[in-house]
């Protein structure tokens, strides 16, 4: 499996408050992997680190082919066209349909031709089960509906890596399953997916490699892999 991310000896603090030191984590096309631990631990912050909105203190963070943490400001909106960022708060456009939320994606980056981005769309809209909702707007859709959205909105573009930080945060039970489901399909279409969770029930119902943000480190957990 080729390797999408890797983070050598990573340490990353804001100020002189070290939140997260020596990390080190690599992740293979199609691999599915949580990364848990309290709030405050650093999970956001290793995200944020891998989508270039957090410099390292030290270290070496890879995506794909390309080394992040030397990346110029106006480098990073290259960086991000091969990552899907997922957040707890859904984030979406009020005034524009969930056809439009998702090709606004594709209209920004160099898509032009409007017939293969109604392809595309479609195509991923179908993938995530909203096809038929594809001229609602954010309000007229259930919580689950809109955090399908967003992760069209995040694989539209077929990113090489997908980020989700606590994506079911705001969904129940249920829902919050389905959502999950979903990631662990994505990561079996073949794009990585790194998802930061707190949710125990999540990870023992949806097995996968388990790293813990915890003292300032981030550990595989022996006990929480599939």
């Amino acid at each position: 499996m080729s390797q999408v991310l890797l983070m050598r000896n990573v340490t990353l603090a804001y100020g002189e408050r070290i939140v997260l030191q020596g990390v080190n984590l690599s992740l293979s096309k199609g691999e599915l992997v949580y990364i848990t631990g309290r709030t405050g631990s650093g999970k956001t912050s290793l995200l944020r680190a891998i989508y270039g909105d957090l410099r390292p203190k030290s270290g070496e963070i890879w995506v794909g082919e390309q080394r992040v943490d030397t990346l110029s400001p106006a480098q990073i909106p290259y960086l991000r066209r091969k990552l899907g960022i997922v957040f707890q708060d859904f984030q979406l456009l009020p005034y524009r349909t969930v056809y439009e939320n998702v090709a606004l994606t594709l209209e920004v980056t160099e898509w032009r031709d409007k017939r293969k981005i109604r392809e595309r769309v479609m195509e991923t809209l179908l993938r995530v089960g909203l096809s038929a909702r594809k001229d609602a707007y954010p309000h007229e859709l259930s919580g689950g509906e809109q955090q399908r959205t967003c992760i069209a909105r995040a694989i539209v573009g077929a990113p090489i890596l997908l980020l989700a930080d606590e994506p079911t945060g705001n969904l129940d039970p249920e829902v919050g399953s389905q959502i999950l489901a979903l990631f662990h399909q994505i990561a079996r279409w073949g794009t990585a997916v790194l998802l930061a969770t707190h949710n125990p029930q999540h990870i023992q119902d949806m097995p996968a490699p388990v790293y813990v943000c915890t003292n300032g480190r981030l550990h595989l957990s022996p006990h929480l892999t599939s």
